[in-house]
């Protein structure tokens, strides 16, 4: 189905300029503070609408700033830090990496396919594994650098520098997500350099020793990664192909949700990096050291799947928009 932009805006024009009259009214009435919640409700379903079945960049832009300044100014009071980081949390950050789902969860699922595969073939061939590392390096690996890489200082300070190393990588998949091809490099750098540890590990008969210390913080720091470099995918799509949106356009309206992305992504890799740094060299069970790998990974999906998808229906586009950053500074103020 296919929406009329003019004709939609000729439709509901009206009632967009009536929300936007009592979201700049300092006092309301009892009856006037009804009305705003009901058109708030009822602008958000025209921004989905918009959204889904005829994507103008202009429509959608003021429809996202309008239905940011009535939410941050509904209850006509002073909006706090505490208020906006809580908006942030539960409904801006989850919003844009649902509305971004389908660029790092393919991001993900090819990566994963593409380890397997080329781990499979490392070790179906062996005698490619001696073209890439010496025996004595292997050996060395095997028995003794990869287990002890997780061990080699105090936790904090290790956490500490595994958290600057991957918010450095996925700042990169970010910043140069505009021309593409050095996102996939790193992308895939960084998954054949997964395939032929983990080759060399199993065809050593020490996968389990591999799955019991990647696994734990490997699963959501990968996903982070994946994150970074599918919204960095996203912006480089937004370039070659903007239609039906100029590429100016396209751009504003992915970089407007690549503030929030950031800023997730550095919460991601802090907890990951906080696992490797704490729980992986840990002597607890190998069963409970993936469990907490694993249970890490399922609630993200689950902040963002349920979260996620309820902020978007209710009107959340996850941009860092002018609205919202004015709420900022005023509650800095």
């Amino acid at each position: 189905m296919h929406v009329d932009v003019d004709a939609f805006i000729a439709a509901h024009q009206g009632t967009w300029v009536r929300l936007e009259a009592l979201s700049k009214k300092r006092v309301r009435s009892a009856d006037e503070a009804d009305e705003l919640v009901d058109l708030y409700q009822e602008v958000a379903t025209h921004l989905s609408m918009v959204r889904s079945q005829a994507p103008d960049a202009s429509v959608i832009a003021y429809l996202s700033e309008l239905l940011s300044k009535a939410r941050l100014r509904a209850t006509g009071t002073r909006v706090t830090p505490w208020k906006l980081a809580v908006d942030f949390v539960t409904r801006r950050l989850p919003g844009a990496l649902y509305l971004s789902r389908r660029w790092w969860l393919t991001t993900m699922l090819v990566s994963y396919a593409l380890t397997f595969l080329v781990a499979w073939w490392l070790t179906a061939n062996p005698q490619i594994e001696q073209t890439l590392i010496s025996p004595r390096q292997i050996d060395q690996l095997v028995n003794h650098d990869f287990a002890d890489y997780y061990k080699q200082a105090a936790a904090s300070h290790f956490a500490a520098k595994v958290w600057t190393n991957n918010v450095w990588v996925s700042v990169l998949c970010l910043a140069l997500g505009l021309f593409g091809i050095p996102v996939i490099y790193m992308l895939f750098q960084n998954m054949f350099n997964l395939a032929v540890i983990g080759s060399i590990m199993v065809r050593h008969d020490r996968g389990d020793l591999f799955v019991g210390l990647i696994l734990p913080h490997g699963l959501l720091e990968l996903t982070a990664v994946f994150v970074a470099a599918g919204y960095g995918l996203r912006v480089f799509w937004a370039w070659v192909v903007p239609s039906p949106m100029t590429r100016l356009q396209a751009l504003a309206r992915v970089g407007r949700g690549l503030g929030a992305v950031a800023i997730g992504l550095v919460g991601m890799l802090a907890v990951s990096g906080a696992i490797e740094g704490f729980v992986t060299p840990s002597d607890l069970p190998t069963w409970a050291r993936i469990t907490i790998g694993i249970a890490a990974e399922l609630a993200f999906l689950v902040y963002v799947f349920v979260l996620g998808s309820r902020a978007v229906k209710t009107g959340e586009t996850g941009d860092l928009d002018p609205s919202y950053l004015e709420g900022v500074v005023a509650a800095a103020d």
